[in-house]
């Protein structure tokens, strides 16, 4: 009697502590009776042969572990269950001759199958004699790949099935269990790749309270899987091969309330499900880079997702409840989970990650104005080049030195406005929905290369405008040296250079040295490795000590150049100006990028990423949008060279003639005429600072 009693209070304890629908019951938890029971057991070790006739009827658990016993005859453990239930629950022969036991536990109502590494097979009504079975636990059995569809026919008071670590490579059938109340735990089986149709039907008559399928091989989850079962929470939890769970999976089943579908190979969620879903877990899924629907999620309280950018999604979202009659009762509010769901005017839902500084909830471009001055100011820079590089490269004039390094700084500035016109692309077609792109864009192959071209056009379009400015001071202070006089293969060895330079510092993102996906307008703005600060600070030192450069070559060109008696005072003054025209618009372009990058790159930031938008837009594109006009349109020579190769085409015929008359009656360049030296070297910068390079 005192062994009947002990038995109801053990499944009385068993039933009592499946957990509710309401519980976050983590995986990986042990919420089973065996490690607790275990310790009760009669235990029969190695050396042991057969199980001995005297183990005492007060024994509850019988646990033979690392014997040599081969094979465990019918009626062996009879006495032993008769005298712990009142009746007779012998296990069958089949099942005994079938498994090959070398490490079996049997408890009732506890069975424990564990490190048997010579079970292969579990037999049809292994369990069946066991009515009084509560938990079964099946583990370490790295040989066992087969359990016959009817092993746990009508376990009906079965709480807790436990299958790990065994060499199963079909999905077992549960169908037959009928329990009244089960929680199911399959896990670490690494054969097992899919799930059914109907897998679950028939397994429980009452609502299950979880179903752990955690870290196994399953790669697809088949339509109609889960058709027939209610259940509150199903872990998937450790699939790293889980790429597809069919649409129609989940039909047929409800009460679902938390799903994790935690380190798996997800790309999407089937919408049928997400209606009822309160928590949902998707923390470190890569692949899932866009969130269904908002409005589906009609009851989600919480998410723990992957990525920051879609708890964006949810950052805003409010949703109206239907006001409830029993609202105005008095102690609706003690009921926190009914006053949520039917009394709140709207609820909002408990994300992270959070959004970070790099990643604010915002779309790339955030406000209207800046939507609009990156369109504009991409297509000056796309045109202005496109023109340039084709007047350059279709005019009949002899390629020099001048036009070689304008053709460089044109094509890095081109590059710039193809930046320019992606991220304005981008911006516009993710308009409102970044957060369902952003992962996609931030981490692809689009972000990759539009950073790229920017970096590679920054850096070539500095170099060639030091390049340039160099080769200008060279000519002007050098002029009356014709042997010291820069020739075309010079120029192509200094932008070899140039290019080597420009494409390594553009490369090194892409692999590893700082990231373009570190924010959305894909600059290298990471900096939490000591090699990402010194890539990013070399880069911006570089530039800055590339604007002294300018600045100290133009400003010697001003000093040899000025001769108060031999040129007049105004025209001194319309050489400096011009050249500081050009000087201002590189400071405007590399004073606050430098500035506040470098600030950035030491980990003091002093703007945030929303506002460094408005520097990209305003000041970084300034040089790819001014050099085609202070380099080129504003030149007389690149207008001639304009409107001959337009006439070439049928267009500006009289103005392309008037540039013809004007070539022919000079007899020489302007410059070639001054009577002294200090006249001719004024006329020359003149002519470079604004008609553009001599012709060689």
């Amino acid at each position: 009697m005192i062994l009947i009693m002990l038995m109801i209070l053990v499944i009385k304890t068993a039933t009592a502590s499946v957990p509710g629908p309401e519980m976050d019951v983590k995986p990986g938890v042990e919420t089973s009776l065996a490690k607790r029971t275990l310790s009760f057991c009669y235990q029969l070790k190695f050396g042991v042969t057969e199980i001995p006739s005297s183990i005492s009827s007060n024994t509850t658990c019988l646990e033979v572990k690392q014997t040599e016993i081969v094979v465990i005859p019918q009626g062996a453990l009879n006495n032993t269950i008769r005298q712990r239930i009142g009746v007779n629950e012998g296990l069958t022969t089949e099942f005994f001759n079938t498994c090959q036991i070398f490490h079996l536990c049997i408890c009732v109502p506890l069975s424990f199958i564990s490190g048997n590494v010579a079970l292969k097979n579990i037999g049809a009504f292994a369990f069946s004699d066991l009515p009084e079975l509560t938990e079964i636990t099946i583990t370490k059995s790295k040989h066992l790949t087969h359990i016959n569809p009817d092993a746990f026919k009508d376990i009906v008071k079965l709480k807790y099935l436990t299958i790990a670590n065994t060499g199963l490579r079909l999905f077992p059938d549960f169908t037959k269990i009928h329990s009244t109340g089960l929680l199911l735990d399959l896990h670490d089986n690494s054969h097992i790749e899919r799930v059914p149709a109907n897998a679950f039907k028939g397994l429980c008559t009452q609502t299950i309270p979880e179903i752990r399928l955690t870290r196994n091989g399953i790669k697809e989850v088949a339509s109609d899987a889960f058709n027939g079962t209610k259940m509150h929470r199903l872990f998937l939890r450790g699939n790293k091969q889980l790429t597809h769970i069919n649409p129609n999976a989940f039909v047929g089943s409800s009460e679902l309330v938390v799903l994790d579908i935690s380190q798996t190979a997800l790309s999407s969620l089937p919408d049928y499900i997400l209606g009822g879903l309160q928590k949902l877990i998707a923390e470190s899924a890569p692949n899932l880079k866009e969130l269904p629907p908002l409005e589906l999620f009609t009851k989600l309280h919480q998410a723990n997702l992957t990525y920051s950018s879609h708890c964006c999604a949810f950052h805003n979202i409010h949703r109206n409840r239907h006001w409830n009659s029993l609202c105005s009762h008095p102690d609706a509010q003690g009921n926190l989970h009914f006053y949520r769901d039917y009394c709140s005017n709207s609820t909002s839902i408990i994300c992270t990650p959070t959004q970070d500084d790099f990643n604010p909830c915002e779309d790339i471009m955030s406000a209207v104005p800046l939507r609009v001055l990156i369109w504009i100011i991409s297509i000056l820079a796309l045109l202005g080049n496109t023109v340039v590089l084709l007047v350059l490269l279709g005019s009949r004039t002899k390629l020099t030195v001048p036009r070689f390094l304008m053709c460089h700084l044109a094509f890095s500035d081109l590059c710039m406005g193809i930046y320019l016109v992606v991220i304005a692309t981008v911006d516009m077609l993710t308009q409102g929905q970044y957060y369902n792109h952003a992962i996609d864009w931030q981490t692809g192959l689009g972000c990759s290369v539009a950073g790229f071209f920017t970096v590679f056009a920054s850096e070539l379009s500095v170099f060639t405008l030091t390049a340039i400015t160099l080769e200008r001071w060279h000519t002007i202070t050098h002029a009356l040296r014709l042997d010291r006089k820069l020739r075309l293969r010079h120029a192509c060895i200094v932008m070899t250079a140039g290019w080597i330079f420009s494409a390594v510092a553009a490369l090194l993102p892409t692999v590893g040295v700082s990231s373009y996906g570190k924010v959305s307008i894909c600059l290298p703005m990471d900096v939490e490795f000591l090699g990402s600060q010194v890539y990013v600070v070399s880069l911006l030192l570089l530039n800055i000590l590339a604007f002294f450069c300018v600045c100290g070559c133009y400003l010697s060109i001003y000093l040899t150049v000025r001769n108060p008696s031999s040129a007049p005072a105004h025209a001194d003054t319309r050489v400096a100006q011009r050249m500081a025209v050009l000087i201002f618009t590189d400071f405007v372009c590399m004073a606050p990028i430098s500035f506040f990058a470098i600030s950035a790159a030491l980990k003091l930031p002093l703007i945030t990423v929303s506002d460094a938008k408005l520097l990209l837009v305003l000041f970084y594109p300034i040089n790819s949008c001014s050099n085609p006009f202070l380099y080129a349109f504003f030149t007389r020579t690149f207008r001639r060279d304009f409107f001959l190769l337009a006439a070439r085409f049928g267009l500006f015929k009289t103005r392309a003639q008037i540039y013809r008359t004007e070539s022919s009656s000079c007899q020489q360049p302007a410059w070639t005429s001054p009577k002294s030296s200090h006249v001719m070297l004024y006329s020359l910068a003149n002519a470079l600072s604004l008609e553009g390079k001599p012709e060689f």
